[in-house]
């Protein structure tokens, strides 16, 4: 029996991720503006992050919780919750996301950051959508890792003749001027001329603020923030450190530890945080841009998302990168540091609490992001709209011409 013709369209989306927020905050995000854009379409989000219920979706949104891995410190990957060999769990993740694909049927297909996914689980997929005729678009985010490290990850797992097997078009979510995630990979022409830098995505307040209650502190505030909180616990000790030693710092401080912080870890800060008049922490906020919005000024790592939040909600910020195991924070600090967005200060050394107090002191008299005149920063959630919708409109041309409902109401 013949399959009935639709007229909606569907997107499917891929989260690369393992442990932390970074892919699966991105994802959500391109997938709210898309549906924000066209009321006829829908998407769906394959991931495995173990909090993404944590998160609320916009209507016509909505994710398929794949089982978990995470990565060892030693490179290697297990299973997260599941009794399995990490074989066993990446064949059930890849079969979910084949099975997902043929039943949901996709008009456009974007995965994130990896070509082949997470040791190759999405080439399955690629291939089968390949054969159907369905767009296969790779998302990246501004910048990957230092180049000579990339160009040999890359080659070892094959990541090239993916691009050119596979991918239809290739986003990069930032700019040429801040940094070429790619370079130093060597692209065959035929590749290079599917990259399209979309500017960084721009963030606002999402319809449901956050519900936080402030015991001890009051607006405005320094927001001391991790991302998922695995690798942040030298900069959580690092600001307490400060406020321990120095009680004039005249702006208090709201820390969030984030969900992957160690419990021992976690208990130990929210302890010391209970000591200090000037310091509230808590665990977790999935609102955390209202929590931006409220911030005199943000201590930060310097992840993607949120350096695309600080440049949406022009606050002041340090940024603490790391360099392990990717040099990836570091080069986009550095770069931010030179182009006047942010000041960076290296996370290594002895990490003085009186170097920390002067640079929270004197966060309020940096220049604000915006100063720094940079077109088409934060254009990037409207070229993804657009250039999601190209490739609908190819798909849209090959199906019978029947019914639809449009965002400017019926037409024939």
């Amino acid at each position: 029996m013949a399959k009935p013709a639709r007229a909606d369209r569907r997107v499917l989306i891929y989260s690369h991720d393992s442990f932390g927020l970074g892919h699966l905050r991105r994802c959500r995000e391109i997938a709210h503006h898309l549906v924000c854009g066209d009321d006829n379409l829908s998407v769906l989000i394959l991931s495995g992050s173990p909090i993404i219920g944590s998160f609320d979706f916009r209507s016509r949104v909505d994710f398929i919780r794949i089982p978990g891995v995470i990565k060892l410190r030693n490179g290697e990957y297990t299973s997260l919750n599941l009794p399995l060999a990490v074989e066993q769990t990446m064949a059930l993740r890849a079969s979910i996301m084949e099975h997902t694909a043929e039943i949901f049927e996709p008009d456009l297909f974007l995965v994130d950051k990896e070509p082949l996914g997470l040791r190759g689980e999405v080439e399955s997929t690629l291939q089968m959508l390949q054969a159907k005729g369905t767009p296969c678009i790779l998302g990246l985010r501004d910048v990957m890792d230092e180049s000579g490290l990339l160009a040999a990850e890359w080659k070892r797992k094959g990541a090239v003749p993916a691009l050119e097997r596979y991918y239809d078009d290739i986003w990069v979510y930032g700019l040429p001027q801040i940094c070429d995630p790619l370079e130093g990979i060597d692209l065959p022409a035929s590749v290079k001329k599917r990259i399209t830098y979309t500017g960084y995505l721009r963030r606002s307040l999402p319809k449901q603020r956050s519900h936080l209650r402030l015991e001890k502190i009051e607006e405005p505030y320094i927001l001391v923030t991790v991302g998922g909180g695995g690798d942040g616990e030298e900069i959580i000790d690092w600001v307490l450190r400060a406020y321990e030693a120095d009680e004039s710092i005249p702006y208090p401080a709201l820390l969030v530890l984030g969900p992957f912080m160690g419990n021992e870890l976690q208990s130990d800060f929210l302890r010391r945080a209970h000591r200090l008049k000037k310091v509230e922490a808590i665990t977790f906020d999935a609102h955390v841009e209202s929590l931006m919005d409220r911030a005199a000024g943000v201590v930060c790592m310097g992840g993607y998302n949120t350096f695309c939040e600080i440049l949406s909600f022009n606050k002041r910020a340090i940024i603490l990168p790391r360099s392990e195991p990717r040099m990836e924070q570091l080069i986009r600090a550095s770069r931010a540091e030179q182009l006047g967005l942010a000041r960076m200060m290296r996370n290594e050394g002895d990490r003085s609490a009186a170097d920390m107090a002067t640079a929270i002191r004197n966060l309020p008299q940096q220049p604000l992001p915006s100063q720094a005149v940079i077109p088409g920063l934060l254009d990037g959630a409207e070229n993804v709209t657009k250039l999601a919708d190209q490739w609908l409109s190819r798909s849209d041309a090959k199906r019978p011409q029947i019914f639809r409902r449009t965002r400017g109401g019926a037409s024939d």
